[in-house]
């Protein structure tokens, strides 16, 4: 039968139905915080404020390679991952310079609309009650409040949607549009920076060799106005025509290497600030012997040829030496795009990934560098060449052919600078930037928030999930005591529990229950105990001290001592209880008695024996209380007239039960533990700590083997622990008998 019981006992341990209990005894608490989130969130629901949000998408594309004066040796470098460029521009869109420029076109906006009506997010409320209206915020602030603006990036694609929230539709839409059109401006001024610098060096040369011309022009004018005018002859002319369009190649090749040293430097400055070594290997590799000399044929070729056009006869062989030529250049570009290739995969390899499209544009400026380098020195030998031949002309014509020479020569560059600067222009205004806005933000008509359905069952799961939460935890954290098979985890002996008797704070005649109502199902549970206690060693050798403790005070101990006598007194067994806690007796409150005479006057010698021991209510039931409280409690306990006391008991009665003080508290209880036949523990279901329970029948057992097993009290199987109803049983009724409860055994 104990097994059974046992086994019951860890079935509903692991069973859903303890999880049901729990929330039983905790209803109250889990039904105030459901209902306080419930009415929180309904509160919120309803006094929430209307949130309206505007969206606009951005395209982010990667630039594409390309410009002016960019060397068309090598390819378009390959695409180094979408992904990592739209983050980065994310962070461009997230970035304080982008916020600050936002920020003066908002106040800018702002002052021109003139409404303050319009906004909300922009104001500063902190001035609603002194100036009875809001004021703008200030920069800084607005600044603040635009990085809470949304900004994500459309899963696999190249779209960017940036999200604005406001209570004033007007103002989401404003806001979302005046960021989309501000980005894509920066945007488009970062594109365009490079061929912007581009356009302001040719202005600037444009300006310069303009200037120069117009003053060979006041030379040439001054020479003929002196009367020294001379007419030259086509050879002459011919000569000046070749010479001035070389030194116009010479010239804008040299502008075109100052601006190639601009592009380096600046090149060279952004790489250094994060890996100084990469710039030196690209300078020594675009200076490699082998590349060097495939430059250098290049631009030999490329005079040769340019020589040959120069002249007009063009027979048939000089036409063939012109294929050849060009065909020789091809070959050799070739083999300097393979070159390159080969490098370009090696320093894609070896570079960060941050610092490979830097890379890949100065090696591209170093190879254009020393190119040019070699074209400008093959004009040079060639001008040389041509200026020897211009020497020989006769002395009276040489003076007017320098200055037509110049003049030529002048004109000639500045149309090509003029070409040149035509064409950075156009290019720089047709570069599209790589933001496009492909749908604007729309003054929204429904708000997005709050959503007051959500909110209010959110309130209500979240309030009530923390009720379930508040249960769970405090039961964790309990370490009391809270039901039988708490107590047999630690392998102590249950003998029964005993209901919580409702009403005895109140009513303390309801301690006395088995004499005041003997018919409830609380008087049943005593009588379980009865039975447990009759069936026990106590039975078997024949022995008849009980003595009851408890662990710590107000764990109803001294109910339980005067119910059991009680019960025993029923069952025609002649019994009486001593209070032997000699410290705080209350026994003579059960009995509605007085101290005096009690257990300590008769030790010495105030009265007699019999003077000391008191009918009760019930038949068969004495008690002696306390008497005078002394100084030295153990003492008496533990002395030889107890042992006498105990021995001329015995001689009258069936069963003495002894009613002790708490274990942990004083040595009282050990010391009746030793002396008496059978001990009891009484643990209070939900105030009794496990720890202290364990300590306490582990002082019981200690140089003694009277301890027979522990009384749950208070134990509140109604509310919490449905469970244990099935250990309850009614008795049947008639016509005549009141329906009764009754506590079934365990066993």
């Amino acid at each position: 039968m104990d097994n059974e019981f046992d086994n019951n006992f860890e079935e509903e341990t692991h069973s859903i139905k303890d999880y049901i209990n729990l929330i039983k005894i905790n209803i109250i608490p889990i039904l105030l915080i459901g209902l306080t989130g419930l009415a929180v969130s309904v509160i919120y629901a309803f006094t929430a404020r209307d949130i309206y949000t505007a969206s606009t998408a951005l395209k982010i594309q990667k630039p594409q390679a390309g410009g002016i004066l960019s060397s068309p040796l090598l390819p378009e470098f390959s695409d180094f991952g979408s992904d990592r460029f739209i983050a980065n521009e994310i962070e461009i869109l997230k970035s304080r310079r982008l916020r600050d420029i936002i920020a003066s076109a908002l106040i800018d906006s702002f002052k021109s609309i003139n409404n303050p009506d319009s906004f909300y997010v922009l104001l500063d409320h902190s001035f609603d009650l002194e100036d009875n209206g809001a004021k703008l915020k200030s920069k800084y602030d607005l600044m603040e409040m635009l990085d809470k603006v949304k900004i994500e990036q459309k899963r696999g694609l190249d779209i960017v949607e940036i999200s604005v929230e406001s209570p004033v539709p007007y103002e989401a839409q404003m806001i979302a549009n005046c960021y989309a059109q501000s980005y894509e401006e920066l945007n488009l001024k970062y594109t365009r920076q490079q061929l912007s610098k581009v356009v302001e060096f040719l202005q600037k040369q444009r300006t310069k060799k303009y200037q120069e011309l117009l003053v060979v022009e006041d030379k040439m004018k001054k020479f003929q106005v002196e009367g020294r005018v001379i007419a030259l002859d086509d050879q002459a002319k011919a000569l000046i025509d070749i010479l001035s369009t070389f030194e116009a190649q010479r010239d804008a090749t040299s502008i075109e290497l100052s601006q190639a040293e601009e592009n380096i430097k600046q090149y060279k400055e952004e790489i250094n600030k994060q890996n100084s070594s990469i710039s030196k290997y690209i300078e020594n590799y675009a200076t490699e012997p082998r590349m060097k000399a495939l430059q250098e044929g290049i631009a030999r070729l490329e005079m040769e040829r340019d020589v040959a056009m120069s002249d007009t006869s063009m027979s048939a062989t000089r036409k063939e030496l012109l294929v050849n030529k060009n065909r020789t250049i091809r070959d050799l570009r070739k083999q300097l795009d393979q070159q390159l290739k080969i490098y370009k995969e090696s320093i894609f390899a070896a570079s960060p990934a941050e610092l490979k499209e830097l890379s890949l544009k100065l090696l591209t400026e170093e190879v254009r560098y020393k190119s040019l380098q070699a074209t400008y020195q093959n004009l040079n030998k060639i001008i040389d060449n041509y200026e020897a031949k211009f020497n020989e002309l006769p002395d009276q014509t040489i003076g007017f052919a320098r200055y037509q020479r110049e003049l030529n020569a002048y004109e000639k560059l500045y149309l090509l600078i003029e070409e040149k600067y035509q064409e950075a222009l156009i290019s720089e205004q047709s570069t599209p930037g790589n933001v496009l806005i492909i749908d604007e933000a729309q003054r929204p008509v429904e708000p997005s928030k709050p959503n007051r359905k959500l909110i209010v069952v959110i309130g209500l799961i979240l309030g009530f999930g923390l009720g379930f939460g508040f249960a769970f935890i405090r039961n964790y954290f309990n370490n009391t005591v809270k039901t039988p098979e708490d107590i047999q985890k630690e392998n102590i002996k249950v003998l029964t529990w005993i209901p919580r008797i409702e009403g005895i704070e109140k009513n303390k005649e309801f301690e006395f229950i088995i004499a005041e109502k003997s018919d409830s199902i609380y008087s049943e549970a005593f009588r379980v105990l009865r039975t447990r206690i009759h069936f026990s060693k106590m039975a078997n050798n024949g022995v008849n001290v009980l003595h009851i403790t408890s662990s710590i005070p107000q764990e109803g101990k001294t109910t339980i001592a005067v119910n059991v006598a009680g019960s025993f007194a029923q069952n025609n067994k002649r019994t009486i209880i001593v209070d032997c806690d000699l410290r705080k007796p209350r026994m003579h409150t059960v009995f509605k008695a007085q101290r005096f005479p009690g257990f300590t006057d008769y030790f010495i010698g105030q009265t007699d024996f019999e003077s000391i021991i008191h009918k009760s209510k019930i038949a068969n039931l004495d008690f002696i209380t306390s008497g005078t409280i002394p100084p030295n409690p153990s003492e008496i306990l533990s002395s030889d007239q107890m042992l006498a006391l105990l021995s001329r008991l015995k001689e009258r009665y069936d069963l003495i039960v002894l009613d002790s003080p708490p274990i942990i508290a004083v040595t009282d209880s050990e010391i009746l533990s030793r002396i008496a036949d059978s001990t009891i523990l009484v643990a209070a279901s939900g105030e009794t700590e496990i720890e202290l329970l364990k300590k306490s029948v582990e002082l019981l057992q200690q140089d003694s083997d009277s301890f027979i097993g522990v009384v749950l009290n208070k134990f509140t199987f109604r509310s919490g622990y449905g469970s244990y109803y099935k250990y309850y049983y009614y008795y049947s009724h008639n016509k005549d008998v009141k329906k009764k409860k009754f506590f079934s055994k365990k066993t």
